[in-house]
């Protein structure tokens, strides 16, 4: 499709004028005569040559397959123009419509017979099958007098996957031992562990329990064990799919924030000897992973969720944990992360209940950053304060039913989305070192 460039415009414009000119000067007339014709010449040769010029433009896209959610992507295209002759105009790449872009449209100008490269960032706020659907150009004639409009189909098929990017952060602080940057408090630390590695000499901060006296008299001298945490253990989370997970806090919803939270643990808990497994709740097709020691599982895990959305169901715990205590053998650490309401007490306590014979049950419950934001917001007005009223009574409600399952000995982690992935590696290092999986 040829659409008239701005140069065209600006002639036919001008001749205009030079028409009623003409109604003032009669003479003028041979002049816009003859400028018609020029300009009617010009523009139909220019026509024809920009479209014996279409599809000679190749271009091919240059992107990653697997992105992680809530990051910015560079994407790059390669053009081509194999008409012997320098090509120009704009570029305009359809990537997926939830994706925001910067950079767009994009100017190019290729030499003849040469590649281009061009580039533009896209901000990755969805998770699964996303597609980058085509490109369209406008090339600009020989003449700059037309645009030539032209769609190629180029169809690339991306995964956007939850944020990896954060477990290589975290393997690099741990490598540099500097996870207190983070917030990571709990940390293997060598003989402290509950699980017997070996005998050595004692050290000065040894504590006396660790000191074995029928090996230390054997040889002369003080001799300590030195224990390890426990491996072979498994952890298992179960993971609500309801509306509840919905609410977004920032670019991502909590669910978003959740399964990145959930990659980060699988990776630490996997580093140290443990079983990693998942199960689903709260949407039509629940997806189950069997607890697995392997470090594919963490990929397993990737692929499993990747395209996952939360639903508009209402979580059913008790089922939920029925059919995960029915494929459970081995004892666990069940993790269960939800939101929590005051609705729950009919179902959420006998389902808690009935996990906690047989496994260790935390409770991961995603607070509203909305919330708290609105408790410290200043009070202005009466529907200022009727919301207020509102938003302490659903705290006051909310607080209670934590209270409860904590008095029940139910372990709950009440925090904002944005510090779940910190809180639940925290908590596992606590639950590990006391013995408590």
């Amino acid at each position: 499709m040829l659409l008239p460039d701005h140069r065209l415009l600006l002639a036919a414009g001008l001749w205009l004028l030079l028409g009623l000119a003409v109604a003032v000067v009669p003479s003028l007339l041979a002049l816009w005569q003859a400028t018609a014709a020029t300009l009617f010449g010009l523009a139909a040769a220019d026509a024809l040559s920009a479209w014996r010029r279409r599809g000679r433009i190749t271009v091919q896209r240059d992107l990653s397959h697997a992105m992680p959610v809530g990051t910015w992507q560079n994407i790059g295209l390669y053009l081509r123009c194999d008409s012997g002759q320098q090509a120009s105009g704009w570029l305009i790449d359809r990537h997926p419509a939830a994706f925001l872009s910067e950079g767009l449209p994009l100017r190019f100008t290729i030499a003849a017979d040469r590649y281009l490269r061009v580039a533009y960032r896209v901000s990755v706020s969805e998770r699964g099958r996303q597609v980058f659907d085509g490109v369209n150009l406008r090339c600009s004639s020989p003449l700059r007098l037309w645009l030539l409009h032209e769609s190629i189909a180029l169809q690339d098929v991306v995964r956007v996957f939850p944020n990896f990017a954060r477990i290589a952060h975290y393997t690099l602080l741990a490598t540099d031992h500097r996870l207190s940057q983070i917030g990571i408090l709990q940390r293997r630390r060598r003989g402290e562990g509950m699980e017997f590695q070996q005998l050595r000499d004692y050290r000065q901060d040894d504590s006396p329990r660790q000191i074995d006296w029928k090996a230390s008299s054997r040889v002369g001298r003080l001799i300590s064990r030195a224990y390890a945490d426990e491996r072979d253990q498994q952890i298992v989370f179960l993971l609500d799919c309801g509306g509840r997970m919905r609410a977004r806090d920032g670019e991502l919803s909590h669910f978003d924030h959740t399964l990145n939270a959930l990659l980060l643990l699988a990776w630490v808990a996997l580093h140290q000897g443990d079983a990693v497994g998942l199960a689903t709740f709260g949407h039509a097709a629940p997806r189950v992973l069997p607890p697995r020691k392997s470090l594919a599982t963490l990929q397993a895990m990737m692929n499993a969720v990747y395209d996952l959305q939360p639903s508009l169901q209402v979580p059913d715990y008790l089922c939920a944990c029925e059919s995960l205590s029915q494929r459970l053998r081995k004892r666990a650490l069940v993790i269960l992360v939800t939101n929590l309401r005051d609705e729950d007490d009919d179902t959420l306590l006998p389902a808690v209940e009935q996990l906690r014979r047989r496994h260790a049950v935390s409770i991961a419950s995603l607070r509203e950053a909305v919330l708290d934001e609105l408790l410290e917001a200043p009070v202005s007005d009466f529907d200022a304060a009727l919301t207020r009223a509102a938003g302490l009574e659903y705290l006051q409600a909310r607080r209670r039913q934590v209270a409860l399952l904590r008095h029940g000995g139910v372990e709950i982690l009440d925090v904002a989305a944005r510090e779940l992935p910190v809180a639940l590696i925290n908590h596992y290092w606590a639950r590990k070192r006391a013995g408590a999986l």
